[in-house]
């Protein structure tokens, strides 16, 4: 009895708390969802047919301007395909421009949490769809099957600080819900410099060192998850710290790709 009254109460609550601040659409402002018809409509897919298989850019897929040709046109080196990125694949899902770069942003630095699911959506999609086309190995560049577990590159100390919350841990557990697959959390990183303001170089040698494996991670295939790839340096940096641990191979997937 006291627990169906204590469900009354917080649906109530609930109910009063949306009548008052109703939830409106982080794109258009809109009321009604988090993301309206329209706006969904709207979302930039990345056509991972055309996408670079080697770091995820759009249109990338015959001679890629982001990580370059060779990584496209993959050589041959001891009977191993060669890549400028350490990533067996790469998959972005959108890229970064209007209703992605405000679902990241909002998620984030809005603390809109629930936008966790909606990420992990739109990422599931792209990885659907990533399914139907080669990686630079001549496999699928995502197989459920041939994955083991979900990470995630986990937020700075500064930034959880600020935040208190990390907010792709939340993309990553839903994402592993939605693939049914285990989450591990694996990763930690140290401090370092915001990355925003910096270049692809020296974004590279900022985060030199700076992400740890704290779990066994030995023959693990893994899926690596982050919301947004700029020059990739964060994801490559977990991904050589994944591989020099063990892992057999390190499959990335992003909300989004700047371009």
């Amino acid at each position: 009895m006291r627990r169906r009254a204590s469900r009354g109460l917080l649906s109530s609550s609930a109910d009063f708390a949306e009548l008052m601040w109703p939830t409106r659409c982080v794109c258009c402002n809109m009321p009604g969802e988090l993301l309206c018809d329209a706006c969904r409509d709207s979302l930039p897919w990345i056509e991972q047919r055309w996408a670079c298989p080697a770091c995820g850019a759009p249109h990338g897929w015959l001679t890629c301007t982001g990580c370059g040709a060779d990584a496209v046109h993959a050589s041959v080196v001891g009977g191993m395909e060669a890549s400028a990125w350490e990533c067996r694949a790469v998959v972005c899902a959108l890229e970064f421009a209007g209703p992605a770069a405000l679902m990241a942003t909002t998620l984030k630095d809005a603390h809109e949490l629930r936008l966790a699911s909606v990420l992990a959506a739109a990422m599931a999609t792209a990885l659907d769809e990533a399914s139907s086309w080669p990686a630079l190995d001549g496999e699928a560049r995502f197989d459920r099957a041939a994955v083991d577990a979900i990470c995630f590159v986990p937020a700075t100390p500064a930034a959880y600080n600020r935040r208190g919350f990390d907010h792709m841990e939340l993309v990553a557990h839903a994402l592993a819900n939605l693939l049914d697959l285990p989450l591990a959390d694996v990763l930690i990183r140290c401090a370092s410099k915001d990355q925003r303001n910096l270049g692809k170089q020296s974004r590279a040698e900022n985060l030199r060192g700076t992400v740890r494996v704290i779990d066994d991670v030995s023959d693990a295939r893994l899926l690596l998850v982050d919301d947004v790839i700029t020059t990739g340096a964060s994801v490559r940096e977990a991904t050589r710290s994944l591989l020099s641990r063990g892992a057999r191979s390190a499959t990335a997937c992003c909300l989004a790709r700047v371009w």
